[in-house]
């Protein structure tokens, strides 16, 4: 534990706040965000900075086949596993300035904070900037902590192909950080990530920090209508087979079982089309993707077999047919209870006000506790805005969630007497 003498150790929040500014122009967004795309020129620039600054307070750089970083203090004891903390630098085409970010440079801060107080721990820390957390660039998000903790093979990554086509290997060996460590072989004691909330609930209820104890799973199916293609003007509604309209029943059945199984789950579709996608022609075709997230794993399959038995009873009533294919997705997660526990400590050590949170988003963290004791810590983002060029926080925000994220780390890496 942290003890009360302790307690007045501080991150230097100016630092903290002028490095998220000084990193933010680099792959600067067109309305005050940031568009910094994995494996372009301006994430290798990203790079070369966190890769300086953490070299000037004595760390060392080791980088793994999928361009993970991981920056090392040394602790007192050569033989203790590290912990490790830290994000990613990687931002989505228009994204804000804090939506990872934050969870690295605070690593960052922690590091420097400990250098300038002269404090040392047993265990060794270790930053962490892992790639292609978005996903913007090469799907699915999460990749690289994905082959971390094995869920992905190093060779089904590298196959991962942009827009235009091209691969993940040829990209990370462009900008020149593939590096030559294998990738999962570091042993981790514990894992901590820091987080902007991305929702609205700690600044709805002036709360400082959002112990993170919970991940939401993740379940996504995308769903294909065939109908017939037919004249709006000349063709009688009895008589039409129109994809279109039963898409819109199928999104309202979405809706309705989400909300059976409130306050957690959520449902929605975010993506859609059809076709042809004439004004005066009947959709003979629909194309969307379903979303469905729970904490609770026995939730998501009932939402995804609910989704399939009314998908079917509607598409039967309106003569069309209906195809499901799983995208992807992954189970919940349930944090570590220690590190859970380190989190609010520190919480509470240092007077912030906090609550309980499931993170509706997907992180790095939700891979990395397949293979370490892991937690996160969130702070409000104002409006809950994310993954958008407006997300904003305010530096007391950032202050707290580094101060926190501190504290936890300090307890679980024992400071050295």
């Amino acid at each position: 534990m942290i003890s009360k003498a302790n307690s007045n150790i501080r991150i230097n929040t100016d630092r903290l706040w002028d490095s998220l500014m000084e990193m933010a122009k680099i792959g600067p967004g067109i309305a005050g965000g940031n568009n910094r795309q994995t494996l372009t020129d301006a994430d290798s620039d990203a790079r070369h900075l966190f890769q300086k600054w953490c070299l000037d307070i004595g760390c060392t750089m080791g980088v793994d086949r999928m361009g993970n970083m991981f920056a090392h203090y040394a602790g007192t004891d050569p033989d203790a596993l590290p912990v490790y903390v830290g994000s990613h630098l990687d931002t989505q085409p228009t994204g804000g300035k804090y939506d990872g970010v934050l969870g690295v440079l605070a690593g960052l801060e922690l590091i420097r904070s400990m250098h300038d107080a002269n404090i040392r721990t047993k265990h060794p820390i270790v930053i962490t900037n892992w790639s292609n957390e978005e996903g913007s660039r090469f799907a699915p998000p999460m990749l690289a902590s994905g082959v971390f903790a094995g869920v992905y093979t190093l060779d089904w990554a590298y196959a991962k192909q942009d827009a235009d086509g091209k691969r993940f290997d040829a990209e990370l060996n462009r900008i020149g950080w593939c590096g030559n460590e294998d990738v999962g072989d570091r042993q981790m004691h514990a894992f901590f990530e820091l987080h902007i909330e991305q929702g609205p609930i700690l600044e709805s209820e002036n709360k400082d920090i959002g112990v993170v104890t919970h991940g939401q799973g993740l379940s996504w199916t995308q769903v294909t209508i065939t109908g017939k293609a037919a004249h709006t003007g000349s063709t009688p509604m009895p008589m039409r087979k129109n994809a279109g309209l039963a898409m819109a029943r199928v999104i309202e059945a979405v809706d309705a079982i989400a909300w059976s199984h409130k306050p957690d789950a959520v449902g929605a579709v975010g993506h859609m089309e059809i076709f042809p996608n004439s004004p005066n022609v009947v959709p003979d075709k629909a194309v969307f993707t379903v979303d469905f997230r729970s904490p609770d794993l026995a939730v998501i399959t009932d939402m995804e077999n609910r989704l399939v038995n009314d998908g079917k009873r509607i598409a039967q009533s309106m003569g069309v047919e209906i195809a499901f294919e799983k995208l992807g997705g992954f189970d919940p997660v349930t944090f570590d209870t220690d590190c859970v526990a380190a989190i609010r400590h520190a919480a509470d050590t240092l007077g912030y006000s906090h609550r309980d949170l499931i993170s509706g988003a997907g992180h790095d963290a939700c891979w990395i506790n397949r293979v370490a004791p892991t937690a996160m810590v969130m702070c409000p983002c104002v409006d809950g805005l994310s993954h958008n060029e407006a997300e904003d926080i305010t530096k007391d925000w950032a202050d707290a969630g580094a101060n926190v994220l501190m504290h936890a780390v300090l307890q679980v890496a024992v400071i050295a007497e």
